[in-house]
């Protein structure tokens, strides 16, 4: 799984740089993201702009790593494509998350 990850002030963004986050790649993202969100930091957004394919597992993945991150950061997310964003509001998860349409949209709100 290939993720990217940079520090924008007190913000780490994490880019997936894949098409798809399903059950063949759902535990090798959450091993990922759990070494990249180790960085000292006060919040942390995850850019699914590329992202075009989630299922179950891989939201569950996103799940986990929300979990990892509380209580003191939040995982917020950022730039969903219309398929993704339509298995977050069907499992109702786009209540649970803070969604921000497009990742400068995410930088610029204060959380």
């Amino acid at each position: 799984m290939l993720l990217k990850s940079a520090m924008n002030g007190t913000t780490l963004v994490i880019r997936v740089a894949e098409d798809r986050i399903d059950a063949a790649g759902a535990i090798q993202f959450k091993e990922r993201m759990r070494d990249l969100i180790q960085a000292p930091c006060q919040r942390v957004i995850l850019d699914l702009g590329q992202v075009h394919f989630l299922d179950s597992s891989g939201l569950g993945a996103v799940v986990a790593v929300m979990k990892l991150l509380a209580p003191e950061r939040k995982l917020e997310l950022a730039g969903l494509t219309p398929t993704v964003a339509k298995v977050f509001r069907l499992t109702r998860m786009d209540s649970v998350f803070t969604i921000h349409t497009a990742l400068a949209e995410g930088l610029r709100d204060a959380g």
